[in-house]
């Protein structure tokens, strides 16, 4: 596994991208803080429309960098759920703006799998979540079910649980205002 994190993290120090198994399903990802990189994704996801990403962190403390008022429910939600959950925050900050959605809010996800967890403390930044699939292919459940085409047009393709079928359906997605209250996006 370590070789796999220090390879990794190398690519996403220049600029690159990669192919990685996450909590829920193999994602492509990038340093969410570069701009350029940011775009890479987004012209080879094929994406027809600009849409907001999934940033990954591996501890809450961290949040505070990126989100500029986290609400006070936040921290005594996310102990609390166990299945993976993506959040909404407003005012997005230190992150690439084509990374943060058009009304300033960011999508972050504290990750629980091991290997994300050492990669983005490795990396030292956020990296983007987002589906190892072109837009009009299911999500990949497993490394084999990754297009061939999308495995040859990133710049790093992680081997660590290649094999590994996740059964993880994408995570469940709330979006949280200031004052606590919060909508359920996804289920």
């Amino acid at each position: 596994m370590k070789d796999e994190i220090i390879s990794a993290a190398k690519v996403l120090q220049t600029g690159g991208t990669i192919l990685y198994p996450t909590d829920t399903i193999w994602g492509i990802g990038c340093d969410a803080t570069n701009y350029k990189a940011v775009e890479k994704i987004i012209q080879l996801k094929k994406r027809t429309e600009q849409k907001s990403f999934i940033i990954l962190l591996d501890q809450p403390e961290k949040l505070e960098l990126y989100v500029s008022k986290v609400p006070d429910i936040i921290w005594d939600l996310l102990p609390s759920v166990e299945a993976p959950l993506t959040v909404v925050y407003p005012g997005a900050r230190n992150l690439a703006r084509n990374v943060v959605a058009a009304d300033q809010s960011i999508a972050i996800r504290i990750v629980k799998d091991l290997f994300c967890q050492k990669l983005i403390s490795y990396f030292g930044k956020p990296i983007v979540s987002t589906s190892a699939n072109f837009s009009t292919e299911p999500p990949p459940l497993i490394f084999s079910n990754i297009s061939k085409e999308l495995v040859s047009k990133v710049d790093y393709a992680v081997n660590y649980n290649r094999d590994k079928i996740n059964s993880m359906k994408a995570s469940m997605i709330i979006k949280v205002r200031q004052d606590g209250t919060y909508t359920i996006l996804r289920n």
